[in-house]
């Protein structure tokens, strides 16, 4: 999907002379190669909430050629806390043309629009002339049929979301080709040196080799849909991230009420999510105790400090994405800010 473009230009590779300048540090860190085939790249990206301001913000920074911000929602009281694209005083206005004037100012090479209309209302073919497409704050069945046209269109798809300290990426590459940076190995040639560690393979770290990999993506819909009943599925639930299923009340609780649950709805959606939690666990065959009942107290809101790092992991995958540069996370990927930490889970026919 990533256009081709002729040498022409200026610079180096079809880089302009401003445009070396500007991602010099880049350049430096992944190469000239993967910078030109990010700046070739266009992106959609689904939902202006504090989430959604974070990526923006590191792919525009990145050097995409273009982002597309689409949202039909107005401005709330919340976003304003999470959301520092949208000015003061942007109550009611539509969300992606709020955060536009600011995400543009970040950097003037990449071609930036807002989008206000539905995503539910967008034809298949709208979504094949991006590279990538990242949704966020879209319900199950949006994120399962926008996958499947990505899938079959080889778009990169990418989709993640912040429940108060709880949040997640998941991404489906298909059949991703990349290039990973390997440190040489060598040997101590047979003679030169005497001892039990002659054979031993030695790395030299002041030299490197590109290798070339592939890796495989399964769809979100297979991911969300393991069978537990498995012997091999009941032995990977023991390393299983309880996050997982996490998710899936929050996206059935999404469903159910075309909300996220809301802090000054606390004691009712409280009793909700336990309700939730229970059923779906049930429907896929694992204990209830997988999820203790505190973890009501810690996914309302959108947490500002959860959105930097979710949007930095999720910034960056599309990047790595993009340029085929580096291996990328393989296909879940999840944060608990109460915790401090993350980690990465490969679920389904990966």
């Amino acid at each position: 999907m990533v256009e081709q473009e002729g040498g022409g230009g200026g610079g180096s590779g079809g880089i302009s002379e401003e445009e070396a300048a500007q991602y010099d540090r880049q350049i430096r860190l992944w190469g000239l190669e993967a910078q030109r085939r990010l700046r070739a790249s266009r992106v959609l990206l689904v939902g202006m909430k504090g989430l959604g301001a974070e990526v923006a913000k590191n792919l525009i920074l990145a050097g995409v050629k273009g982002l597309t911000m689409l949202d039909h929602q107005q401005v709330s009281q919340e976003d304003t806390r999470a959301q520092f694209l949208i000015p003061v005083g942007s109550l009611g206005r539509n969300r992606a043309e709020a955060s536009l004037e600011r995400a543009q100012n970040l950097n003037p090479m990449v071609d930036v629009k807002a989008d206000p209309e539905n995503i539910e209302n967008k034809a298949e073919d709208f979504f094949t002339q991006f590279d990538a497409v990242c949704l966020t704050c879209c319900s199950r069945c949006v994120l399962v049929r926008v996958d499947q046209i990505c899938h079959k269109s080889g778009i990169k798809f990418f989709t993640g979301d912040i429940f108060g300290y709880y949040g997640y990426m998941f991404a489906n590459l298909g059949a991703h080709e990349f290039v990973e940076e390997k440190t040489k190995v060598t040997k101590a040639s047979q003679g030169v040196e005497d001892g039990p560690d002659t054979k031993k393979v030695k790395l030299d770290s002041t030299e490197t080799t590109m290798v070339k990999k592939r890796v495989v993506f399964c769809q979100l819909k297979e991911a969300l849909a393991v069978d537990w009943s498995s012997e091999k599925a009941k032995a990977a639930l023991k390393r299983t991230a309880p996050d997982y299923f996490l998710l899936q009340v929050l996206l059935k609780f999404r469903t159910d009420k075309g909300r996220d649950p809301l802090p000054e709805s606390c004691a009712e959606d409280s009793e909700l999510l336990l309700k939730i939690r229970n059923e779906v666990l049930d429907s896929l065959g694992v204990s209830a105790d997988l999820l203790p009942d505190d973890f009501i107290s810690y996914c309302f809101s959108e947490m500002a400090p959860v959105c930097a790092v979710l949007g930095g992991v999720l910034g960056q995958e599309v990047v790595k994405a993009l340029s085929q540069r580096d291996p990328p996370h393989n296909n879940f990927f999840f944060f608990d800010g109460i915790k401090g930490n993350g980690v990465v889970e490969c679920l389904g026919p990966c």
